[in-house]
């Protein structure tokens, strides 16, 4: 197979697959059909688990175990990263942690009650760190495929194709899920758990299309044998450059802020509103269907604007609509007649910023490095700020839900770290000016 070149339509397209494979996991295990299927086998007992030898509320225990895989992912990755970018064998880490994850959902395939809660929780902390511990190494090839030029429309395709081919895998889960009968299925457990053996066969299966294009070792490194302390020296290094750069750091700050309030909300608004609200499963999936059909429009119009008004411009305008969204969150009242129509507003609201809101982050953050070749190690400490905003935000939000018996008011919380996020980016305009 010949070389592709930096640019490439077919080398972009490529590397823009690999979204295509990892985002069942998003929008299935993460958002829609997992966190439903979870509450739903562990609902008894008003919602009250036992694990590791102490009783948990069912979705207090989910958010703490997503909190424990983040932490593990902000851990592992900057040190993984050093190390593959000195041994310019970042694909081998890509693929390792597209396994682990891709495996991992399909074990929940065994995940049927309380008797098998740890396979529940063990295999979603495991998918957790498998995806996640992908997209550092996947989002380091950004500056290597495509020209900063082409960072915010290369983004946004990925996320484009990202929300297409979850959409397709969820559009037969909710067809399994809705209309079981159709596939002569009588075990009301099973439509479930035949999508989670879906999603990792699916993963894995598409992933290879993406490691088959992507190259490896680009800057043809030859690494010594001490590459380990050497891949530590190496982040050592970077992390000093880092520090260094008011406009990345300040970026960095800022998006910890917002993502606190972006991650949490996608990770747990399905549980919310079914738990909360009490929206029906199959108009839960619906809806998430909407989310992630906006977001495809989303995705492309704001990347549009970007090109316009700027990057920074462009993400204030979506967090000042996340703040709507939060508040609306917590307006939100159950007996309400028109609950439903008030849940899909919102839904479609949340698509249009979030495919936006993760794009622009993405290609911001490629724009801002400096001339490198350490682009996972750069890219990690891009994804360490996203976790650690996630440890944190699932935990307020789970500690917040336990102590005042509501999730509702967590929103509200929420909303703080957006405007907090939003006061750093304006600091970060008038810094570039």
């Amino acid at each position: 197979m010949r070389s592709l070149q930096k640019g490439d339509e077919k080398l972009i397209n490529a590397w823009a697959f690999y979204d295509w494979a990892n985002s069942v996991y998003s929008l299935v295990i993460a958002t829609a059909i997992f966190p439903i299927y979870y509450d739903s086998v562990t609902g008894e007992n008003g919602g009250r688990v036992q694990f590791l030898g102490t009783d948990f509320n069912n979705s207090t225990l989910l958010s703490y175990s997503l909190s424990f895989s983040f932490l593990i992912v902000a851990l592992l990755s900057p040190i993984l990263s050093g190390i593959a970018d000195y041994t310019g064998n970042k694909k081998k880490f890509l693929k390792f942690f597209c396994y682990l994850g891709s495996l991992s959902v399909i074990s929940l395939f065994f995940f049927r009650g309380q008797d098998t809660l740890w396979i529940g929780i063990l295999g979603t902390v495991l998918a957790s760190i498998g995806f996640w511990g992908s997209i550092v190494f996947y989002n380091s090839y950004l500056p290597e495929i495509a020209y900063p030029e082409q960072h915010d429309r290369v983004s946004a395709k990925g996320f484009m194709f990202g929300y297409l081919g979850s959409l397709l895998l969820l559009g037969f889960s909710l067809l399994l899920v809705m209309k079981p009968d159709l596939f002569g299925i009588t075990d009301s457990s099973l439509p479930a758990r035949i999508s989670f053996l879906a999603v990792g066969i699916w993963w894995m299966g598409f992933a290879q299309v993406t490691f088959y294009y992507l190259p490896n070792n680009v800057f043809h490194k030859k690494p010594e044998k001490d590459y380990i302390f050497k891949g530590l020296k190496e982040l050592k290094i970077v992390f000093k450059n880092v520090l260094q750069q008011i406009a990345l750091k300040q970026f960095l700050i800022a998006f910890f802020l917002y993502s606190i309030g972006v991650q949490t909300v996608i990770l747990l608004a399905g549980l919310f509103g079914k738990k909360e609200l009490g929206i029906d499963t199959s108009k839960l999936i619906i809806i998430i269907l909407i989310i992630n059909v906006v977001a495809i429009f989303g995705a492309f119009l704001f990347s549009r604007i970007s090109e316009k008004i700027g990057n920074i411009n462009t993400l204030k305008v979506t967090i000042i609509i996340w703040c709507g969204i939060c508040i609306a969150a917590y307006l939100l009242d159950a007996k309400s007649d028109s609950i439903d129509l008030q849940f899909y507003a919102l839904g479609g609201t949340i698509g249009m910023v979030l495919g936006a809101i993760q794009t622009l982050s993405r290609s911001t953050y490629s724009k801002l490095l400096p001339d490198t070749e350490d682009h996972a190690t750069y890219f990690s400490f891009f994804d360490v700020t996203e976790k650690i905003a996630i440890v944190f935000g699932t935990f307020i939000f789970g500690f917040v839900g336990a102590i005042t018996d509501s999730m509702r008011n967590s929103f509200l919380i929420l909303a703080l770290f957006f405007l907090l996020g939003f006061i750093v980016l304006a600091m970060m305009k008038k810094e570039e000016k």
